[in-house]
C-alpha cells in the first residue's frame, strides 16, 4: 500500500484544518489507518486510528474531542480533521496502515504499521 498525505499548512490557534491521506495498491489489504505526528525533539506521537471496514476509531487523549478521523472507502482516503487547534499541536503529521487487525492496546505502537505516507507539516501559531 502506498500513502500519499496532504493538507498540511500554517493555522492560527483556536483555528481548524483537515489533513488527508489517499491509499493505492494493494488497498484491500488494509485493517488500520492510522494518524501520528512527530513534533521537533520529540518522538512520534499517535494521534487517531480508524478501523478501515468497520469504522471504528481510537484516539490519543491529547486530542480527543478535538480530532476527528474518518474515511471514504469509495475514495481510498483517510481524513483527519482538527479543530481547537493548539500551538502543542504543531508537528509534522504521518499516516500510515496495518495489514493486520489491531487492538486497542495495540492501536498506538508505530511498528505494527507496515505503509507510512510522507509526512504534511501542521503549523499552529498563536
Amino acid at each position: 500500500v502506498q500513502l500519499q498525505a496532504s493538507g498540511g499548512g500554517l493555522v492560527q490557534a483556536g483555528g481548524s484544518w483537515r489533513l488527508s491521506c489517499t491509499a493505492s495498491g494493494r488497498t484491500f489489504s488494509t485493517f488500520v489507518m492510522g494518524w501520528f505526528r512527530q513534533a521537533p525533539g520529540k518522538e512520534h506521537e499517535f494521534v487517531a486510528a480508524i478501523n478501515w471496514s468497520g469504522g471504528s476509531t481510537v484516539y490519543a487523549d491529547s486530542v480527543k474531542g478535538r480530532f476527528t478521523i474518518s474515511r471514504d472507502i469509495g475514495k481510498n482516503t483517510v481524513y483527519l480533521t482538527m479543530n481547537s487547534l493548539k500551538p502543542e499541536d504543531t508537528a509534522v503529521y504521518h499516516c500510515a496502515a496495518a495489514r493486520r487487525p489491531l487492538t486497542s492496546q495495540m492501536i498506538p505502537t508505530t511498528n505494527l504499521y507496515e505503509s507510512w505516507g510522507q509526512g504534511t507539516q501542521v503549523t499552529v501559531s498563536s
